[in-house]
């Protein structure tokens, strides 16, 4: 999914806008709170994600994920939900992700005793599954994308 975004000049006369109404309203906020604000309408952390990403409209993401996004899929063959904290580029056409899971998920498949992970980090490639394997073959990290 690509998602364009107005050029920076537009999304500071957005927050011009914004602190204009909230003035209106009574509720005066700085310049750059409602440049957060508007940030967050997009979806994003913060104002500085955002203008990077303005300030280049037309490039296309390099993977079909981003930070912040939400993700599902399986580790160690085990089903998650959870939401990508970080990722960057790597060789070979590589991704380093950090995921954390909305619920932990035991990676051990012995039923003796568990051991239960939240947050990890892999890699993964442009369809999101890992080239590093468990020991029958099962890649560690499977996103559905």
């Amino acid at each position: 999914m690509t998602t364009t975004y107005p050029s920076i000049d537009e999304l500071k006369v957005q927050a011009r806008r914004l602190r204009q109404a909230m003035a209106e309203r009574g509720d005066d906020m700085s310049h750059s709170a409602a440049l957060e604000l508007i940030a967050k309408q997009y979806g994003l952390r913060d104002w500085n994600t955002l203008s990077a990403l303005a300030a280049k409209p037309n490039d296309r993401p390099d993977a079909p994920f981003a930070v912040g996004a939400a993700v599902r899929g399986r580790y160690l063959n085990q089903a998650f939900t959870g939401k990508v904290l970080a990722l960057s580029a790597k060789s070979g056409g590589l991704y380093k992700i950090t995921i954390h899971f909305d619920e932990p998920v035991d990676v051990v498949a012995f039923e003796s005793f568990s051991a239960f992970r939240q947050r990890i980090n892999a890699q993964v490639d442009a369809d999101g599954i890992s080239p590093r394997k468990t020991s029958n073959g099962v890649p560690h990290l499977v996103l559905d994308i």
